[in-house]
């Protein structure tokens, strides 16, 4: 492979074709900071922007597609609906690479019966969740993700107790599970790529600090206090199957998760015997950290196997949205044979 010019990928394309309209997000959202790093990584992979489905609901974090990838597919779809809209798409062109912008309200409340059922059925996405436990659209209201005792700037304490994204995902059999933080661009980076690597549904729960509503000291989820409770899982390095390069990870204790295509994403373990592949030492390690206030991140769960949406439904190569009539309209003998069926 002849190697890409510094400021080129592989596809000879430079990081301005992966981005989008200027953002107007308030300045310092982290929802910024999650979009910098789609740009990066999408052009880092080389992923071709018109193969790109780009879905979102309602909410500031549903409006960050407008930010990146311009020449992408687009679908803003009502609140919570981009789970279903997505489901749809893969199942009508399967050459698509999806990715699902949304957020704690869009996917943890009025979306989260959508969502459990794409993840169900494995829907080949990269969800990404950006989490700030505040309805920022609709001026700070707690959200479905906000931790009991987390308190609004007015003083308001929550008094519910909060649905975990990762742990939801993980119950429901999602093969890919990760939680980062906006501050944390190198992790994200890596998860990212993992992520877009991986087959099926891949769910990462990104904290992302409100900077109007939900950035001062008594909430949990805002940038000082995630700094003080984050605690990485592992230090992360991938390789697409592309690349010949070795991954850059310390000396110790090593793992490496190969993907179907080629792939590789290799971890260090920085808290003691923890395996992302075993899912009910993840559950038990995300639920005994938030009993102590910590703030887990990195790669949660990974099972790279397992039967995709395509797979369940068996469907063709070729994408059903480019078939010809003549292989999808039946003729008479056809449908006879279908409706004694129902006789």
């Amino acid at each position: 492979m002849t190697p890409a010019q510094p400021n080129l990928n592989q596809l000879g394309l430079t990081k301005q074709d992966y981005v989008g309209a200027k953002s107007t997000l308030c300045p310092g959202c982290g929802h910024d900071a999650i979009t910098s790093q789609i740009i990066q990584v999408a052009w880092e992979m080389g992923l071709e922007p018109h193969r790109v489905a780009k879905l979102s609901g309602i909410g500031c974090s549903s409006k960050t597609p407008t930010y990146f990838l311009s020449s992408a597919w687009g679908f803003n779809s009502v609140h919570g609906r981009a789970a279903a809209v997505c489901t749809g798409a893969a199942l009508a062109n399967r050459s698509l690479i999806n990715l699902i912008a949304s957020g704690d309200g869009d996917s943890m409340s009025i979306g989260i019966g959508q969502l459990v059922h794409m993840i169900r059925r494995n829907v080949p996405v990269v969800y990404i969740l950006e989490d700030n436990g505040v309805y920022g659209l609709t001026k700070g209201q707690f959200s479905a993700t906000a931790d009991i005792g987390s308190t609004l700037k007015k003083g308001d304490i929550n008094t519910l107790h909060p649905i975990d994204p990762c742990t939801l995902a993980m119950e429901l059999g999602c093969g890919f599970v990760a939680r980062s933080f906006s501050g944390d661009p190198k992790q994200l980076n890596t998860l990212l790529k993992a992520a877009f690597a991986h087959r099926g549904t891949a769910l990462i729960d990104v904290i992302s600090p409100c900077v109007t509503f939900n950035n001062h000291d008594s909430s949990t989820k805002s940038y000082k206090n995630v700094k003080d409770r984050d605690f990485p899982l592992h230090e992360l390095g991938f390789v697409p199957y592309f690349e010949q390069t070795e991954v850059e990870i310390p000396a110790g204790e090593a793992r490496e998760v190969q993907f179907p295509d080629g792939s590789r994403l290799t971890f260090r373990a920085l808290r003691e015997d923890y395996d992302p592949t075993n899912r009910y030492g993840a559950l038990q390690a995300v639920h005994e950290a938030h009993a102590q206030g910590e703030l887990l991140t990195g790669l949660l769960y990974i099972q790279p196997e397992g039967p995709t949406l395509h797979d369940q439904a068996r469907l063709v190569e070729e994408p059903l949205a480019l078939l010809r009539e003549s292989l999808t309209k039946p003729g008479p003998k056809v449908l006879e044979t279908l409706l004694e069926d129902y006789r």
